[in-house]
């Protein structure tokens, strides 16, 4: 899916931050309070058109079941995302209106035991609601691992809608679950995503990170930092604008920052900007690292899984194969390969003789795979889910 906006294009909307401004009381749940307060809404989002928004985003980024659960708000989740949307979205007029995606603060093997499905399945049920109410786009901001990003980007492809996915990342450029920038690009392009970036990192991080990034590329990158406290806006829009110099082409404040801000980018960035073109993306993945595929391929020989799968994939590095060859014979076999595979130094290429046992290992693995074309199907059958999964058919 091509990037469907004018670029550059500035996002902007009502904010948790921005409530808390407005008499929400810290604690408290700012969905359920930001519909409670129609008119709040009503007045911020007119604040951020008159300032140069390219779009309107609802308040919906902890609107997903897992993050409304702590409120006992889990069975409302339809229904705040439906409301909010749907004022956004009168607020915006003709101009697009997106719904923000939060973080679920669930994590899979091997950063935590929470099970993907029920990631999967919590924000789909949010991105139904956001698209029912009218949402044209989505921002999957503010997130902190793989996992998290590739279970809304696939909820994002059950209703059509594009989205657009950010990391937050510490002055190291790792998000909590130990994910980077780049291997993330990596995967998220290859699975649709429309825009991948970073939010609310510090400005010189952000610009390494653009840098590294920008020559795998093939879809617009998201710099959306926070400002420094106390800065002016003229100052904040003048290092944005380093971050679109980097190759960053969709720009604004991270969440809780002012409409001035706003306005001062929009005034500093007049111009259109072009796409990228095609970066390289010949690469497979884990969450902390891209691999990068020359010409000579070598798939070692099969490596069966077993407890100690994660030696035998280390062990690899010393021979003559430059990619790892994985044959799975179960399910089990796929959430084995989820849990250890990430600690391969070499990039992982997967075989069965069962299509179910395939998809699920490109499901759980938190990363991008090589799908092996001599496993025993029709390229009719393995195409599917390598564009599914952005998994490389080879």
């Amino acid at each position: 899916m091509k990037f469907p906006f004018d670029l550059p294009f500035l996002p902007e909307g009502c904010s948790i931050a921005l409530l808390e401004s407005c008499g929400m009381k810290p604690g408290q749940c700012a969905e359920a309070w930001a519909l409670a307060h129609p008119q709040l809404l009503r007045e911020q989002s007119g604040q951020f058109l008159q300032a140069g928004a390219s779009a309107l985003l609802a308040p919906t980024f902890g609107a997903n079941r897992a993050a409304l659960a702590p409120f006992g708000l889990e069975g409302q989740a339809e229904a705040l995302n439906a409301g909010l949307m749907a004022l956004t979205k009168e607020c915006a007029g003709k101009l697009p209106a997106g719904g923000r995606v939060g973080p679920s603060g669930l994590f899979p093997p091997p950063a935590g035991e929470a099970d993907f499905d029920a990631i999967y399945h919590g924000y789909r049920e949010q991105v139904r609601a956001l698209a029912r109410a009218g949402a044209g786009f989505l921002l999957v901001e503010g997130q902190h691992s793989l996992a998290d990003m590739r279970a809304a980007l696939l909820a994002a492809r059950s209703s059509g809608l594009p989205a657009l996915v950010s990391l937050t990342v510490d002055e190291a450029g790792r998000t909590l679950s130990g994910a980077a920038l780049l291997p993330c690009l990596i995967t998220l392009q290859a699975m649709g995503a429309v825009a991948v970036g970073l939010d609310r990192a510090p400005l010189p991080v952000m610009e390494e990170l653009l840098e590294e990034a920008a020559p795998h590329a093939c879809v617009p990158l998201i710099a959306r930092p926070s400002p420094t406290p106390g800065a002016a806006p003229e100052e904040f829009a003048a290092g944005v604008q380093r971050l679109a110099a980097a190759g960053a082409l969709v720009l604004g404040a991270a969440s809780g920052s002012a409409p001035a801000y706003t306005a001062a980018l929009r005034a500093a960035c007049p111009t259109p900007a072009p796409l990228p073109e095609k970066g390289d993306c010949w690469a497979a993945a884990s969450e902390q690292e891209a691999f990068f595929l020359g010409d000579d391929i070598r798939f070692s020989e099969p490596v069966p899984c077993s407890p100690g799968l994660a030696e035998d994939l280390i062990a690899l590095e010393d021979g003559h194969a430059n990619v790892a060859l994985v044959e799975l014979e179960t399910v089990d076999d796929a959430f084995l390969l989820a849990e250890q595979g990430p600690q391969a130094r070499l990039p992982i290429a997967i075989h069965s003789h069962s299509l179910p046992v395939l998809e699920a290992a490109l499901r759980y693995f938190q990363g991008r795979l090589i799908l092996d074309s001599e496993s025993p199907f029709e390229e009719e059958e393995l195409t599917p889910l390598s564009v599914k999964y952005g998994a490389i058919l080879y």
